[in-house]
């Protein structure tokens, strides 16, 4: 993710994906929205994993809550917003689009959900919404490694259709396979505590 955003950074129109933008990218909302999204991918990326680490949540808490509120706020504030931006001049059409706009919405609301929970120390409820919001981040590279199996596939298809179920598939089985992690319970085994915890020693 970080080599594909790193072009962006020259903040030319004539980059990469951005070529196929070029009726929007003067629309300054767009513009900003677009970077937000492609700059910050990475943090969340990061930050969103970290919560999944027995090594952080057992052994290094400290770290773990951090990394936690940076995922979270820069979900909320900043990648779910710019992507339902994005969303609203999405390529394939409206299909794509609604797919999109979906996905940004129900990106926020399961952080939002998650973040409530951790507040009311509700730590496995917490722990399966930020599952399903992180699952919906790794929407990022399951679009990218769709995009990059239909083209080495040689798929004979319209490539608007292409984008269309691209827009889908990039998603929808990521909440699947969390829902299923859930019910099999991936998380209440996460929160097991280890039978050797160390203390605290990041403060």
């Amino acid at each position: 993710m970080a080599d594909l955003s790193l072009p962006y950074t020259a903040l030319r129109k004539n980059v990469d994906f951005l070529i196929t933008k070029q009726r929007v990218y003067h629309i300054t909302w767009w513009r900003i929205g677009f970077y937000v999204h492609v700059f910050t991918s990475v943090l969340v990326l990061l930050a969103g994993f970290t919560q999944f680490s027995r090594f952080f949540l057992h052994q290094r808490p400290l770290w773990h809550r951090r990394a936690g509120w940076l995922y979270i706020v820069a979900v909320l504030v900043l990648s779910a917003p710019s992507g339902f931006l994005l969303a609203l001049r999405a390529n394939g059409g409206l299909l794509a689009r609604i797919s999109f706009v979906l996905l940004s919405v129900t990106w926020f609301i399961t952080t939002l959900q998650a973040l409530l929970l951790v507040k009311k120390q509700l730590f496995e409820k917490h722990a399966n919404w930020m599952l399903r919001s992180y699952a919906l981040t790794l929407s990022a590279i399951g679009l990218r490694t769709y995009a990059w199996l239909f083209d080495l596939l040689n798929i004979h298809m319209a490539p608007r259709n292409v984008y269309i179920l691209i827009a889908w598939i990039s998603w929808v089985p990521n909440l699947l396979i969390a829902e299923w992690l859930i019910k099999k319970g991936f998380n209440k085994k996460l929160l097991k505590p280890s039978y050797i915890v160390h203390p605290e020693t990041d403060l």
